[in-house]
């Protein structure tokens, strides 16, 4: 105030002189501006207290609830009632599962009481939820329980919740975890293409059946879904629903030692299996063989090497042998090669008969996410390799649960695959067919 009067006098000095009224007229604009600047200087001033104040008021009062929320939480029990409502009948049922004896047990969950033990043993750990003070989370039994029921019916979300006493949500959240959690964690050690004394087992095995050098079959079949929202008529078969392509190969015990699922419905065969870590890992070595060399057997000249047999729908490969296409007229040879094959091959459809009857989430529309099957896929396999291997029986009647209604899950035919020309494969093909009785008994 001092100053503004100083100012004032130091003006009213200026004007009482007698000046000329151009230099009146510019002091008296310097000075409003110069009262203009001060006033803005002022009110910036005053706004950034403001600021300042309130900022300090909030960290004050976030410091004070923080103080208060630690006092509570240490005083606070954390068995104090959850804010999720209590779901009677969901666990009426869940409790009643301890009761049940080894067959309801089966029934329930498609695998015995031991392989379910073993399963929680191994994946436990990873399935396991941390709990907190808001509510104690689900154990690590019910989450493999609801996994495992849902992948041997697949029933909707509300109608799980319901019996195993959780949110709808929450069972979508489980499936996806305890899935993840088996192909994480088991699939690698139990989906494995064979070697060492377990190639050798195979071999005999195949070589039982009158099939020589086979290290597994491999085959193809549909998995329906749900129409995706991205490009889903890519995924409409040639029976006209939605699905994507399971790709295996099986060994002599109809355990998966390799798979590939995921491709849509429309592809064919020998696209999927292009695409394949399979075909890489045999195309990509140097001598184009799948297995070791050192187990391959010379007839007549020619070396044949351990491989795998699929249909007609896929290419001919020194790695890949398939049978003979009937439109052309066949020799006896010709003729008994191509049943010897069938008949190695049929483990292929027994495999997947076993697998979708123990596991029915692969025989109808899932609503789960299109880029989570795959993973349920898979997840699938390595359960149907873990009760194959630990003699868990497949039921009987589970097989009738597979029979297509009418004709909307019969899968499609098979599409011969029409790009084979001579090649070293077809000499291989050749010297098995003319020399079969003779290599059988190396």
């Amino acid at each position: 105030m001092a100053a503004h009067r100083d100012d004032a006098a130091v003006l009213s000095s200026v004007l009482s002189l007698n000046v000329g009224p151009g230099l009146r007229d510019r002091v008296l604009e310097l000075y409003r501006l110069q009262a203009e600047l001060l006033r803005r200087r002022r009110v910036r001033e005053l706004l950034d207290r403001n600021r300042r104040m309130r900022r300090y008021r909030r960290r004050r009062s976030a410091f004070l609830l923080s103080s208060v929320a630690s006092v509570l939480s240490l005083i606070t029990s954390t068995n104090r009632p959850v804010w999720v409502r209590n779901r009677g009948p969901g666990q009426t049922f869940w409790s009643l599962a301890d009761s049940f004896d080894e067959e309801q047990w089966k029934a329930q969950f498609r695998v015995s009481r031991a392989t379910f033990d073993y399963l929680l043993d191994r994946i436990g750990p990873v399935i396991k939820r941390r709990r907190t003070n808001y509510r104690a989370p689900i154990e690590p039994r019910r989450r493999l329980a609801l996994t495992l029921w849902w992948f041997s019916r697949s029933g909707e979300y509300r109608s799980i919740a319901g019996l195993f006493g959780v949110g709808v949500a929450t069972v979508c959240v489980v499936v996806r975890q305890v899935t993840s959690a088996i192909v994480d964690r088991l699939y690698p050690n139990c989906v494995t293409l064979p070697s060492g004394p377990r190639l050798d087992r195979t071999l005999k095995a195949f070589k039982d059946r009158c099939y020589p050098q086979c290290a597994g079959a491999i085959g193809g079949t549909h998995i329906p879904i749900a129409p995706p929202r991205d490009n889903p008529d890519h995924y409409i078969n040639e029976r006209g629903w939605h699905s994507v392509i399971l790709q295996a190969v099986v060994d002599h015990n109809l355990c998966f030692t390799d798979v590939y699922a995921g491709w849509p419905g429309s592809s064919s065969s020998a696209s999927v299996l292009s695409s394949s870590d399979l075909y890489l890992k045999a195309e990509d070595r140097p001598d184009g063989y799948l297995f070791p060399r050192e187990k391959s057997l010379v007839s007549d000249g020619v070396e044949i090497p351990v491989h795998l047999i699929g249909d007609a729908s896929f290419p001919l490969k020194p790695w890949l042998m398939k049978g003979y296409s009937p439109e052309h007229q066949l020799s006896p040879e010709q003729r008994r090669f191509s049943y010897a094959l069938a008949s190695a091959r049929s483990v292929v459809d027994a495999a997947f008969a076993r697998l979708k009857g123990r596991w029915r989430c692969l025989l109808k529309k899932s609503d789960i996410d299109i880029s989570m099957m795959p993973r349920v896929v898979a997840a699938c396999c390595v359960l149907h390799n873990i009760c194959e291997t630990r003699g868990d029986g497949f039921l009987p009647e589970w097989n009738a649960e597979t029979a297509p209604s009418g004709s909307y899950l019969r899968q499609p035919e098979t599409e011969p695959y029409d790009g084979d020309t001579y090649c070293t494969a077809e000499v291989i093909r050749d010297t098995i067919t003319y020399n079969l009785l003779t290599i059988l008994q190396y």
